[in-house]
């Protein structure tokens, strides 16, 4: 893992305007399914999150300190893990842009399987996700949060 985190020849190809690696953001995004923060290390601290849907974790996030704090923490106090956990089903990569399909492989505070099914939208820029739209099933965030809380 830590080669494509780390590969200069990934980051100077991108810079030289090259397509992004497909492999690169399998690595990314695969890290999601145990640890969060090698995924956040490739998060800017400026990043655009948007997060869609009708629930209170819903809206732009303008950083990565109000994302990690509001969205990811703010999840992970309702799951026996402490964190979201996510398996990734699907990655497409077009130009500076991927999109991953993904599915929680969480449990609820309350016993219920969280697993919730995402699909996020993610611009990549000098090897940092600068910019992503989430997509989420809302009834699903509120319920574990309605009961939960």
């Amino acid at each position: 893992m830590a080669f494509y985190f780390n590969n200069p020849h990934f980051l100077t190809q991108q810079r030289a305007g090259h397509m992004l690696e497909k492999k690169f953001v399998e690595e990314v995004f695969n890290s999601l399914q145990t640890d969060p923060q090698p995924f956040l290390e490739r998060v800017a601290d400026n990043v655009r999150w948007t997060v869609k849907g009708t629930h209170k974790m819903a809206g732009i996030y303008n950083s990565k300190k109000e994302l990690v704090e509001r969205a990811f923490q703010g999840m992970g106090k309702m799951l026996k893990e402490g964190k979201v956990m996510m398996e990734v089903k699907r990655i497409f990569v077009d130009g500076d842009y991927a999109i991953a399909e993904m599915e929680g492989i969480c449990t609820a505070l309350n016993g219920k399987r969280y697993n919730n099914t995402y699909c996020w939208i993610v611009k990549f820029e000098k090897g940092l996700i600068t910019e992503a739209t989430a997509y989420v099933d809302s009834a699903l965030i509120q319920q574990i949060l309605d009961e939960n809380s």
